[in-house]
């Protein structure tokens, strides 16, 4: 799966039956050799249009045993060579494009399976660090069960407008709303924003807005 050629088509030129036909990426022990995402995601495509299974490679980070005797991890992804192995799970399954994941080293820790186990590979998860500031109804906000991004997507923000139906009656004080926002700012609309208060967002490019209070940062390692 790693190399963007048409093996795949090839081989289904010949009638090949489809649904006993897997597809795996490899696994770059070495630090730099792995695939960068975006020919990761082409590659990957490729077997998905066709609807055919896929799987790729995760790399432990307690891990010592390799098939070789140089062994800087075993990812399919440069991106997760350094990062937690759930992290690296959780990143895979939210592309859409792998159903199977493999740790390519051995062997993990029991803390690392156990993260793994815990993982809904149907949601995505984030882990958020919040402001001091915060409030026991923002973090009902964020902790909302299924939050999902709006259809008609703008570049700033990712908008999870549901929560301010939900908590259309509930008061929310601005704070935190002075400064410019950064990417993987975490912002609800307070009282001073309307029929958009308690809208929830995550900032993807910078902005300033004091009818958002800040909640909190994307966890670093998300």
């Amino acid at each position: 799966m790693s190399n963007n050629v048409v093996y795949l088509e090839n081989i289904l030129s010949y009638e090949a039956n489809e649904p006993f036909i897997y597809g795996c990426h490899n696994f770059y022990l070495q630090e730099g050799s792995a695939l960068p995402y975006d020919f990761f995601v082409s590659c990957s495509q490729r077997f998905k249009r066709h609807g055919i299974k896929t799987a790729a490679f995760v790399t432990s980070q307690s891990a010592k045993g390799g098939p070789w005797d140089v062994n800087d991890g075993l990812p399919t992804l440069e991106m997760h060579r350094h990062p937690p192995l759930e992290l690296q799970a959780r990143h895979l399954f939210s592309t859409g494009l792998i159903d199977t994941v493999i740790i390519g080293n051995a062997y993990a820790s029991d803390e690392e399976l156990r993260s793994l186990a815990a993982i809904d590979r149907y949601k995505l998860s984030l882990g958020i660090e919040f402001v001091p500031q915060v409030t026991k109804l923002e973090k009902k906000i964020v902790a909302y069960p299924k939050h999902f991004r709006r259809g008609d997507i703008t570049a700033s923000a990712i908008r999870s407008t549901m929560v301010r139906a939900k908590y259309a009656e509930q008061t929310n004080p601005a704070h935190d709303n002075t400064k410019e926002f950064q990417r993987g700012d975490v912002v609800i609309g307070n009282d001073d924003f309307g029929k958009y208060k308690n809208e929830l967002q995550i900032v993807l490019e910078p902005y300033s807005d004091p009818r958002k209070s800040l909640v909190g940062k994307i966890h670093q390692k998300n």
